[in-house]
């Protein structure tokens, strides 16, 4: 009899094409992620706060790679308080005025920078510092207002159905462009994005839109084609926007943590974009 050690020890993700990655990588983090927030909303705030943490700092050593001097541990600090300040608030477990400790936490940037003699371009620094946060941690905390935008309380609903729709997008993509991709969405930015690819996405998710209308109705139908159109149009931006990231500092793939996918940044990178979006359309409206 095999031991299961044995067995084990002969999977092996790296064995697989770049599409097999994907799929394998691409199902058990959407397992756990799915399954984390709609288990309860202690768990969703782990499991994105862990999220945030990793891909906050992703950011800062890809910036570190271009020469600059982010402050990495400290501004990542920053962003796990503030999504930790937004969801306690949110939840009910603090009062609104504990929004304001966020302006004097991030203003220290500032003081620890002045004290870093070995920087020669100090407010660069602070400036990528604050862009981390900024690009990462705020989008990550919005999602905190979306999840208790309708009534107070925390829907799960909405944190899934935004990443189902968003994976359907990227996926439909994914798809028709290899399938059917010839005319050039942004070439300039990313060469093989193809505007086939970007129907085929938008057409995917509306799809998928509809059908999680029929079963989370803690949003109306329209709501869902709404978060729909703001996904693919700003998840497919911040895709570009990541895209030309890497392309300023020449490299392919933000990380290589996730097999078939790259890093945190290069999977979450339409949710960076669109989270702040969703956040306003639901607290609008």
């Amino acid at each position: 009899m095999r031991s299961p050690f044995k067995l084990r020890s002969r999977f092996n993700i790296n064995n697989y094409s770049n599409l097999g990655q994907r799929v394998i990588t691409g199902l058990i983090g959407a397992s756990a992620i799915v399954a984390g927030a709609y288990y309860s909303e202690w768990l969703y705030f782990i499991i994105f706060g862990s999220i945030l943490i990793f891909s906050q700092m992703e950011f800062y050593k890809l910036s570190g790679l271009d020469g600059m001097l982010p402050l990495k541990s400290f501004g990542t600090f920053l962003g796990v308080a503030i999504f930790t300040l937004t969801f306690l608030i949110e939840l009910k477990h603090l009062e609104d005025k504990y929004y304001f400790l966020i302006f004097p936490l991030v203003s220290l940037v500032f003081f620890i920078k002045l004290y870093r003699k070995s920087d020669k371009k100090p407010f660069t620094g602070v400036a990528y510092t604050f862009l981390g946060i900024f690009y990462v941690a705020v989008p990550f905390s919005l999602l905190n207002l979306a999840a208790f935008s309708v009534d107070g309380t925390f829907h799960y609903e909405i944190i899934i159905g935004s990443l189902v729709i968003l994976w359907a997008s990227d996926s439909g993509a994914y798809f028709a462009g290899t399938k059917f991709g010839k005319t050039k969405l942004f070439e300039r930015v990313s060469p093989k994005k193809s505007w086939e690819g970007f129907l085929g996405g938008a057409l995917l998710a509306f799809t998928v839109a509809y059908i999680l209308s029929k079963y989370f109705t803690s949003l109306e139908e329209w709501q869902w084609f709404c978060i729909s159109s703001i996904i693919i149009i700003a998840g497919t931006y911040g895709d570009l926007i990541e895209s030309l990231f890497k392309r300023s500092i020449e490299i392919k793939d933000s990380g290589k943590i996730l097999p078939g996918h790259g890093g945190f940044m290069d999977r979450f990178d339409g949710l960076l974009l669109s989270a702040p979006f969703i956040a306003a359309f639901l607290k609008i409206f």
